[in-house]
């Protein structure tokens, strides 16, 4: 009874589209006053929702954001951003990827490729990425919470070529390149020949959940290709954070 009332409040503030006082809440509930008061303290303690202007008036917090879009399908993330994928793998004609955070590990979840019959692209491959060589993995883990960041640190740093970044000193020195340039890059550090640039998908306050990127040989992404493209991938990121967001609050 006491997490059927908390449910019904939360569906309340959801679906209002707008700030609710307390006294609005408890209106359209048949709870007395007491009791609505103290499940909304409940919720806000446990932000679920969130008192933003700190005026007694309360929307959907963003722990219950995180919870949503984590529980997200790869179904319904790869719907509303495959389009603007295919776009940006059109206008760059070079393979663009999309990939997710979750389980403590980074995998890509959705590749387009370019439309030009003549263009020789690379494929990354669908799965698993390592923390610490991958850029779509790098992207993400620069502006993870510090207890996570030291554990990507911790774990054993892999060498998959002479490319491969394998202590902390040099992981620490590149996440704060990252999150001044606001994109990641990986110079042959997974296979020689091939690098690829990726940029953060935040959601709000609650951090990197996704990030898109793009890959290619090396004798066209060299760094200053990787620059132009990474500017580009943090706008693209911003669209499809929008896309993933709207989807979310139409289905709350």
């Amino acid at each position: 009874m006491h997490l059927a009332r908390l449910v019904n409040l939360l569906e309340i503030i959801s679906v209002a589209g707008r700030p609710l006082t307390a006294a609005e809440i408890c209106s359209v509930t048949d709870l007395p006053k007491p009791t609505c008061y103290r499940l909304l303290q409940t919720l806000l303690s446990e932000s679920l929702i969130e008192e933003p202007s700190n005026d007694g008036r309360y929307i959907v917090g963003e722990r219950l954001i995180r919870i949503a879009l984590l529980g997200k399908s790869d179904v319904d993330v790869r719907r509303v951003s495959s389009p603007l994928l295919k776009a940006a793998a059109t206008k760059f004609n070079e393979t663009t990827f999309l990939s997710r955070f979750r389980d403590s590990k980074v995998e890509i979840i959705h590749v387009e490729t370019p439309d030009d019959p003549s263009r020789a692209f690379i494929h990354p491959g669908m799965g698993e990425r390592p923390m610490h060589a991958c850029s779509c993995s790098k992207a993400i883990a620069a502006f993870a919470d510090e207890a996570f960041m030291e554990k990507i640190l911790a774990g054993t740093l892999k060498a998959y070529t002479q490319h491969t970044k394998t202590t902390r000193e040099m992981l620490m020195v590149e996440f704060e390149l990252i999150r001044n340039q606001g994109y990641a890059d990986c110079d042959q550090e997974i296979d020689v020949g091939i690098a690829s640039v990726a940029a953060p998908i935040t959601m709000g306050n609650i951090g990197a959940i996704f990030s898109v990127g793009a890959v290619g040989p090396i004798r066209r992404f060299d760094k200053e290709y990787r620059k132009e493209i990474g500017i580009k991938l943090t706008k693209l990121a911003e669209q499809i954070s929008d896309a993933i967001q709207l989807c979310n609050v139409a289905e709350v």
